[in-house]
C-alpha cells in the first residue's frame, strides 16, 4: 500500500510541474541614474504603441537600482507583444523631449532595434511569448 501512495504522489507532482507557467523576465539596463522611474509598457496590439499608457495591456513603474531593473512578466499570456521602456528620470510621467521633439531621457524597445528619426514599428519590436521561459533585455539609449 505504501508503494502505491509513493507512486501516486510522484505522478501528481509530475503532472503539476508539466503545466507550470513559463518564467518571463524582463531586464532594462543602462539608465542614466537611479533617479525617477523606469516605465515599462507592454502592448499586445499596434494601437497606442509605443507610448499611449491607456492602450497598453500592462504598465509598470519601477525605481531603478544600479541603473537597471528586473521585472517578472510571467503573468502575461501566450502571444505577440511589443515592449517600450523609458527612464523617466525627472518623474513627470512621460518621455521628456527638447523643443524639436528629440528625447532627453533614455528609452528602449524589445528586440533593441536601431532608432533613427522615429519610433520603430510594432512589428519590428514584437516578441513571441510562448510555453518556454524567456529572458528579454532592453538596453536604454
Amino acid at each position: 500500500m505504501l508503494n502505491w501512495l509513493f507512486i501516486l504522489s510522484i505522478l501528481v507532482l509530475n503532472l503539476n510541474t508539466q503545466g507550470s507557467i513559463p518564467e518571463i523576465i524582463l531586464q532594462v539596463k543602462h539608465a542614466n541614474s537611479d533617479e525617477g522611474w523606469i516605465r515599462v509598457l507592454v502592448f499586445s496590439d499596434p494601437k497606442g504603441f509605443p507610448d499611449q499608457i491607456e492602450k497598453a495591456m500592462k504598465s509598470y513603474s519601477i525605481k531603478p537600482k544600479n541603473k537597471s531593473i528586473e521585472l517578472d512578466l510571467s503573468d502575461i499570456p501566450e502571444g505577440r507583444y511589443a515592449i517600450t521602456a523609458i527612464h523617466d528620470e525627472d518623474g513627470n510621467g512621460k518621455l521628456t523631449t527638447n523643443s524639436l521633439g528629440y528625447p532627453l531621457e533614455k528609452y528602449g524597445f524589445s528586440n533593441n532595434p536601431k532608432v533613427y528619426f522615429s519610433s520603430p514599428s510594432f512589428e519590428k519590436v514584437a516578441i513571441q511569448v510562448g510555453k518556454t521561459s524567456k529572458r528579454i533585455l532592453i538596453n536604454l539609449h
